[in-house]
């Protein structure tokens, strides 16, 4: 499998889809068989980046190939690989709607059905911390837990699968999610979320039950 390759195209994807601007945000992958992490190097333009410019890494930061400078984001892409084994591809998108509650400092509880099933409970928001610093990649795994999209403070959003496609899925689910929990908000009339029970019934209908192969 050419995760090079891969990551690039993944890259042009999330601008694409509004996800990010300019060479903002960034992006990971991880190989199960051999837990080498391919990473987006850093502040160059999607369209402009080439398979020979993605920086690999072993799972303990170590360079195995490439020349360029991978992401400042590469610690916190590092420990949720370190700690997230269901996690090999995390996306950090800069989108509009689940921003305005990264300057909220609030959480977005599961609202509508898809993001029950997708993102967990409750997508939770970080205390504030630098770009790049251990400390931001502390709270993203904090905030993360055990679900698959958590919102970084001021900054923008972390989205994780076990494959780029259910990342994806995760970070577009976050949006629709966000831009439709700031529109209830702004009606000011009660907001009724789905309830613990039914989003473990939905989510496991999802992962085991829903679509094409499955019980």
């Amino acid at each position: 499998m050419n995760y090079k390759k891969m990551l690039v195209e993944a890259g042009k994807r999330m601008v694409e889809s509004g996800l990010t601007v300019e060479t903002w945000g960034n992006l990971s992958l991880r190989d199960p068989d051999t837990d080498l992490i391919y990473l987006t190097p850093s502040g160059m333009q999607y369209d402009d980046i080439e398979e020979e410019d993605i920086v690999v890494m072993d799972l303990n930061g170590n360079r195995v190939e490439g020349e360029r400078k991978p992401t400042v984001e590469t610690p916190m892409h590092l420990l949720i690989y370190q700690n997230r084994f269901d996690v090999n591809a995390i996306l950090h998108t800069h989108p509009i709607h689940s921003l305005v509650f990264g300057v909220l400092h609030r959480n977005i509880p599961a609202i509508i059905d898809e993001a029950a099933q997708t993102l967990g409970d409750e997508v939770c928001c970080t205390e504030y911390a630098l770009p790049g610093s251990e400390e931001i990649a502390e709270e993203a795994l904090r905030a993360l837990k055990d679900h698959y999209a958590c919102i970084l403070a001021n900054h923008g959003a972390v989205c994780v699968g076990k494959d780029l496609d259910y990342a994806f899925k995760a970070a577009k689910v976050l949006e629709m999610t966000a831009e439709i929990y700031h529109y209830a908000l702004a009606t000011g009339e009660k907001i009724t979320r789905i309830s613990e029970e039914d989003g473990e019934y939905m989510r496991d209908f999802m992962m085991n039950h829903y679509g094409q192969n499955k019980e």
